[in-house]
Order: C-alpha cells, then structure tokens, then sequence
C-alpha cells in the first residue's frame, strides 16, 4: 500500500469522483464499443502509414520488427472503457519502443498515450493504481513529445499542456457519471420506498378486511348457532319458544348479510372515481354506538342477560371510532356467551371530556360448545383497530369472578 501523503489525497479525490475504489467500470455499451473499436482501427491505420513512409525500401532497415508494432500500439484502445489501467500500461511501454522511428511515429504514438490515459482517468476505479498510472503516463508523454522535437515549448511544459485539459474532461465525465448514478439509485430507492408502501398498504388492509369479516361473522354465527341449539333441544316441549329462537336464527342470518353487504360494498367501490357500482351492494354506514341497543336486544334473545349503561353526556364522535366501540362490545358479549355459559353480563359506555370508554363485564360462567372455535384473534383485532385512533384495549380476570374488557379512546374536546 502506498503511504505518501501526496498519494492518499490524489487516491481520495478519485474515490470521491468515482465511488468505491474497487467497484468494476459500467459495461459499454453497442455504441462505446463501436466507437473504441473505430477509433483503435483509425489510429493503427495513421501509425501504419506513418510506419511504411518511415521504412526506405532501398536500404537495409535493422527496426523493421519495430516498424511492424508500430500499427500494433493503438490498438489496446478496443479495450478502453473495459479495462482502462491495462490499457494504459498495454500502450505506455509499446509508444516508448517505437517512438525512435521517426517524428510521425512519435507523434501517433503521443496520440495513442493521450487516449489511454484519459481513458484510464475517466474509467479507471482503482486509486492506488490510478495515483501511479496517471504520473508514469505523464513521464512517457515528455519522451515521446522529446522524440518528436516540439518547437518553441519545452516537453515537460507540453506535455503538462496537453495532458492537463484531458484529466480535467476525464474528471468532470466521472463526476457527471457519479451524479446520474446517484440520480439513479435515488430514483430505484424511491422506486423501493413505493414498493414498501403499497406493499404495506395492502397488508393493511388485508387485515381490515379480515378484521370486519371476523367481527361480522363470528358474532352473527355464534349467536345463530346458540339459537338454532336451544330450539332443537324445545322443539317438541316448547314449541313457541322454539319458533322464536328459530326466528331470533332468522333476523341473526339478516343481520349477518346486512352487513356483509356493508363490507362487500366498500370493498367494490371505484377507486378512480369513488363511485359505486352498479350491483346490488348496501352502503348503507356501518354500525356505531346508535346501534347498541339492537346489539344487547340480540343478545339477549340468545339467552344472555345484558344490561347497557350509558354514561355522560353523548356527543357526536368520529364514524371510525363509533365502529370499533361497537366491535368491542359485539366481540366482547361474543366471548361471554362462548366462555361463559350463564353469565350476566353489563356493557358500560362512559362519555369523558377527554376520552370515550367502553366496558364490558360478565360474572363467568362455562364454556359453551362454541367456545373451541376461538383463536384469540379477535382481541388482536381489537387493539389493532383501536390504536388507529390512539386508543388501548386491556382484558383480564375480574377480582371477584368473571371477566373484564375495557377500551379507552382519546376525543378532542
């Protein structure tokens, strides 16, 4: 590793104008490999010429193997953007053998150097290497430009004159290169963040989805089923009773497709337009607070005692968290009448200045039949949708027997 200062600070601007040190050139393209390729076959056809002018046909020649590389030095030049340090170090060695030949020679040879390594300086990602190619390049360029006897200049100063504006090209080239790679890795980042966020809209609402389908489902069937078992069990003893329960399975199973309908019907809306569409969907709100009542009323049918207290002053709240109070309480009377066969339970709704808090308890009892198809899904779904809107969900045993479930959620006042 080399260790000059001078070298470190040369070896830090080429990483800062080309990236990392020991990342690979772009690959050409058709176009860049077209140009390089005529560019080579160019400069070897003017070395070659040069190179028959300079060999006298009436005279014994001992260079005529050197007069023979001569075409043979641009020609690395094909290779320019692929591998421009060895390029450089291919042409360096070839323009000093020959550029004894004759003045022309020296001058085509000059040309072949003045490619390379301007092809190396704008090319090259390796700075260590570079920190030396670039200086050596410059050292051949005097001997050549000495060998072709410049007038009026010295060729420490010409060299110096010609090689100056060709690093300067190379040098704006990679820090125009640099800038349309960071174009475009920030365009692919965003691209990326775009990807993420749909990604992430969409497992959203998958989840909202499947929250509104469980909410739905599990509290409407699992009244249902309860029903539809106690009438089979008073069919032949009580009919009557029988054929309000089977009416209570009824107005259940409307209930469930209403607001099947509800969900079904946001999940068609137009998105472009937010226009409806024209089948046959309910769009009616989905159910909040006002619907309370009917919820208890049901439950009742189902042979659970439910009691309803509201408290404070009611005042309009958001749609959103009218409907995740009503879930708490339809998943929370749910869970009673599966985990707790003959329990009584009380749905208390307190109005604060602050916050609106939903609470739900029952006295315990035994597990019913429909208690095995429970997942604990639905108070995952619960906190889920609650933190929406800031607000928390805590469960647990009650002190003295029975089970709690009481939401908190912020209001502005």
């Amino acid at each position: 590793m080399i260790n000059h200062p001078t070298v470190r600070r040369l070896c830090a601007a080429i990483r800062l104008a080309g990236g990392p040190g020991a990342a690979p050139p772009p690959r050409p393209t058709r176009r860049g490999q077209a140009f390089d390729l005529a560019l080579a076959l160019f400069l070897a056809l003017t070395a070659g010429r040069y190179a028959a002018i300079a060999q006298d046909p009436g005279q014994p020649d001992p260079h005529g193997l050197l007069l023979l590389l001569v075409p043979l030095v641009p020609l690395p030049l094909v290779l320019r953007r692929r591998y421009p340090l060895a390029v450089l170090w291919a042409v360096l060695p070839a323009a000093l053998l020959v550029r004894h030949e004759s003045e022309d020679i020296a001058y085509s040879a000059g040309v072949a150097v003045i490619v390379a390594a301007y092809s190396a300086a704008a090319y090259g990602r390796r700075p260590e290497a570079l920190a030396v190619s670039l200086p050596a390049a410059t050292v051949a360029l005097v001997l050549v430009f000495t060998e072709a006897k410049l007038p009026h200049f010295p060729n420490g100063v010409m060299a110096v004159l010609v090689l100056l504006p060709v690093f300067a090209v190379a040098y704006e080239l990679r820090m125009w290169r640099r800038r349309v790679d960071e174009g475009r890795e920030r365009l692919s980042a965003l691209e990326r963040e775009q990807l993420a966020a749909l990604r992430n809209a969409v497992e959203l609402e998958r989840a909202r989805i499947a929250r509104e389908l469980h909410d739905v489902v599990t509290h409407n069937v699992s009244m249902m089923t309860i029903q539809a078992g106690a009438a089979r069990k008073i069919l032949d003893t009580a009919p009557d009773k029988a054929r309000e329960a089977m009416a209570a399975v009824e107005s259940g199973g409307r209930a469930a497709m209403t607001e099947l309908r509800q969900v079904m019907g946001l999940l068609t809306i137009d998105a472009a337009t937010g226009d409806a569409p024209s089948t046959d969907v309910d769009l009616s709100p989905q159910p909040g607070l006002a619907r309370l009542d009917a919820l208890v009323a049901g439950v009742r049918q189902a042979g659970l005692p439910v009691e309803l207290t509201v408290r404070g002053e009611r005042r309009p709240v958001p749609p959103g968290v009218e409907l995740a109070a009503y879930r708490v309480v339809q998943e929370a009377l749910t869970n009673t009448v599966k985990h707790a066969g003959g329990a009584a339970a009380e749905v208390t709704v307190e109005y604060a200045p602050d916050r609106l808090r939903v609470e739900v308890t029952d006295t315990g009892g035994r597990p019913t039949g429909a208690a095995a198809t429970g997942n604990g899904r639905g108070l995952i779904g619960l906190r889920e949708r609650l933190a929406v809107y800031g607000g928390t969900l805590h469960t647990g045993p009650r002190p003295r027997g029975g089970y709690r479930v009481t939401a908190l959620v912020p209001l502005e006042s």
